[in-house]
């Protein structure tokens, strides 16, 4: 990373935890890459205190732009002036982005980038059963964009009732007789089977379901990129099947990121 100065332009990751954020390490070379005065630093902010740290960071001035991690993807729209299309039908966002007339617009590319990665490793979503289990901010965008890729089936669980009926009826309303809904994953007819809740994140957590009830043949996918072998993908793996780690999916956001902070553009001169 280059030498930080009175004209370095900001963006932030917000979450709590950070700890695990994989962002600041490949965003910030390729911000250096490019050319780019600018520097992306994590910043913990607690549930309780999203709404207030929001205000004063939209008070910063050489704050171009915000990323965003579990558990703030939901509320973070709140905050936003505009949403683009895949974080309105998500009902979440993970990046906002100040537009020149101050105004704050939001996107979601949690969902295109696990289906990028999903097709560069080979599983191609198109036609395929999926088993989602999470139905928060990642797991709202992983659903959208798996039926967008055209996933044959999405069966989406959730602990939540509230959230998860929400979810399925956005889904439905604009994917027809491809979603369901359910309180318990529903494993034996999918071909993939996705964690998009943050149960991994720490070593002491329960699985979040059991890949035993996966068919041979299947495929278990992970959204946590922290610690890389989840005790899911680890338990998934030495019964045999295909894993697909959470890694993938932010490899392939840095080129929406590049688009949507507009990082490709060349530099204004000083």
């Amino acid at each position: 990373m280059g030498r930080i100065t009175g004209t370095t332009r900001l963006l932030a990751v917000l979450g709590d935890p950070v700890e695990q954020v994989r962002a600041p390490s490949l965003v910030n070379p390729l911000l250096e890459r490019l050319g780019r005065d600018a520097v992306l630093v994590p910043m913990r902010v607690r549930p309780p205190d999203l709404a207030e740290a929001v205000r004063g960071l939209r008070r910063i001035g050489n704050l171009d732009g915000l990323l965003v991690t579990v558990p703030h993807k939901i509320e973070i729209c709140r905050y936003a002036d505009e949403l683009a299309p895949a974080a309105a039908v998500a009902g979440s966002a993970n990046a906002l982005r100040r537009e020149p007339d101050g105004r704050w617009r939001a996107d979601n590319f949690d969902g295109v980038g696990f289906v990028r990665g999903l097709r560069a490793a080979g599983h191609d979503p198109a036609g395929r059963a999926f088993a989602l289990v999470g139905a928060g901010g990642a797991g709202a965008a992983l659903a959208a964009a798996l039926l967008e890729g055209g996933a044959a089936r999405l069966a989406v669980c959730d602990t939540d009732p509230g959230r998860l009926d929400a979810l399925v009826r956005r889904l439905a309303g604009r994917w027809p007789g491809r979603v369901t809904g359910s309180a318990v994953p529903r494993l034996a007819d999918a071909d993939v089977a996705v964690n998009a809740t943050p149960l991994g994140l720490r070593p002491g957590d329960p699985l979040p379901f059991d890949p035993s009830g996966l068919r041979a043949g299947g495929v278990v996918a992970d959204i946590i990129m922290r610690p890389a072998e989840t005790r899911l993908l680890r338990t998934a793996s030495e019964l045999g099947l295909t894993v697909h780690h959470g890694d993938h999916t932010l490899d392939h956001q840095l080129e929406c990121y590049a688009d949507f902070f507009h990082l490709d553009r060349r530099p204004a001169s000083p």
